[in-house]
């Protein structure tokens, strides 16, 4: 395994005690609405959605992938009928890059590894490129379980497709361990998506800021994970937009050693949606100025976590189903 390099800090806008700002909420889908159905719902006058003949047309390599994407239990047609995909596992991803090779890496990326990953039995959730780091592409896919974790990745990566493309993808890469291996907060708060509502190749990126806000906790210890699932999370759903996700450690052994996973972390992941960056501080500044955040939760918080929180301001890639 290449040695990690070192974490880079999140932007410096985040959630924490009074004194600096923060950003996020709460996931909390109605059943068969997906990540696109929440940016409609909070946005009614810019609409996220794919074009009804891109959802719905059987010849779009979209459709056909998504048919081999397992549905997470519970999951239900949206109305074209196809299903809603809430993974059980997640993997968030962050790739340090060799300087000015981003736009390559997300190009081929977009065109070569989508369809082919989610014909392979995974789901890719998102693509981004970082609003604060040229050289980061962060991206995250779903599974499952671990089961179809393990034998999803075999098949890709033992496949033609990363065979072909994978040197490409590599030599753009200085470190590609930065993975952080998640799973739902609580039953309704990971993701929930529709493969088929996927751009195409060559889409515009939809100019959103997805925001991932991450705080570390002592492993082994709930209380801080617990204060952001009990306490956190119903005020940031409360004050919307409701978070696009809202994520955990996974414990369960990596059974893809192959690709190394972060071990040791005990982390709280929200991943939320803005129309832009300005919107983000605008919630940021709110949530903060919130009396039973910024006097009772984000104090409790502080007494548990081993670090200060970390964000990522993320610009989808026009690909991305989390936007």
């Amino acid at each position: 395994m290449r040695a990690i390099l070192p974490r880079r800090p999140g932007h410096p806008e985040t959630l924490t005690a009074p004194g600096t700002p923060l950003s996020y909420r709460r996931l909390t889908p109605a059943a068969g609405r997906t990540t696109r159905d929440r940016r409609r719902g909070s946005e009614p006058n810019r609409s996220l959605a794919v074009p009804a003949a891109r959802v719905t047309d059987p010849n779009h390599p979209a459709v056909s992938a998504a048919s081999a994407v397992p549905a997470a239990s519970g999951a239900s047609g949206g109305p074209s009928g196809d299903p809603v995909v809430r993974p059980a596992v997640i993997e968030l991803r962050q790739y340090t890059l060799r300087p000015g090779r981003r736009d390559e890496l997300v190009e081929l990326f977009d065109r070569e590894f989508v369809e082919t990953q989610e014909a392979a039995g995974m789901v890719v959730l998102g693509q981004f490129r970082d609003r604060d780091d040229p050289d980061r592409f962060v991206w995250l896919r779903g599974f499952t379980d671990m089961t179809a974790r393990h034998r999803a990745l075999t098949d890709f990566y033992g496949g033609p497709v990363w065979a072909e493309h994978g040197p490409r993808a590599n030599a753009t890469m200085l470190d590609s361990d930065n993975v952080l291996l998640l799973r739902p907060l609580a039953d309704p708060s990971g993701f929930a998506v529709r493969p088929s509502e996927r751009p195409p190749a060559g889409a515009p990126a939809p100019g959103t800021c997805v925001s991932a806000t991450v705080w570390s906790f002592p492993a082994g210890r709930d209380e801080g994970v617990t204060l952001i699932r009990d306490g956190l999370l119903p005020v940031l759903r409360a004050l919307g937009p409701s978070p696009l996700a809202a994520l955990t450690t996974s414990t369960a052994p990596n059974t893809f050693p192959r690709l190394p996973v972060r071990t040791g972390e005990n982390v709280a992941v929200v991943v939320t949606s803005y129309p832009d960056d300005e919107a983000r501080r605008r919630h940021l500044a709110e949530v903060l100025a919130h009396p039973v955040v910024r006097d009772e939760i984000l104090p409790g918080i502080e007494k548990h976590r081993t670090a200060a929180p970390w964000t990522l301001r993320l610009a989808p890639t026009g690909r991305s189903l989390t936007v």
